[in-house]
């Protein structure tokens, strides 16, 4: 059964850049569709970016287009948040997840997604 680890969270000042990584063990992302999502405290975990099965398209939250960019790897095993200009609110826990089916397309809610790493803290100061 495949499992999800993300990493690259940490500390960071406003303005500054981040790379988060989702690696992927026990299979691989291969025909499978991949968001990133994050949860602030108090707050519902919402969609981030996501990038479908082909690896062609991708899409973000208004929040944060033009600063993040989601990519993967040839191998098909990490899938990456690279992130610019992080500003205060971006300060969450951030998660990966595959979609639960093979071949389907993008979608923003997270009933859509499973399995799901256990998470990354992003935290942006002032």
């Amino acid at each position: 059964q495949v499992q999800l680890t993300e990493s690259g969270g940490g500390l960071v000042q406003e303005g500054g850049s981040l790379r988060l990584s989702c690696a992927a063990s026990g299979g691989t992302f291969s025909r499978y569709a991949v968001g990133w999502f994050r949860q602030a405290p108090g707050k519902e975990r919402q969609f981030v970016a996501a990038i479908s099965w082909s690896g062609t398209y991708t899409h973000y939250a208004s929040s944060v287009k033009d600063r993040f960019t989601i990519s993967g790897d040839n191998a098909e095993t990490t899938v990456y948040l690279q992130m610019h200009s992080l500003k205060l609110e971006d300060t969450a826990v951030y998660y990966c997840a595959r979609k639960r089916r093979h071949y389907s397309e993008i979608t923003l809610e997270p009933s859509d997604y499973t399995p799901w790493g256990q998470g990354t803290q992003v935290t942006v100061s002032s």
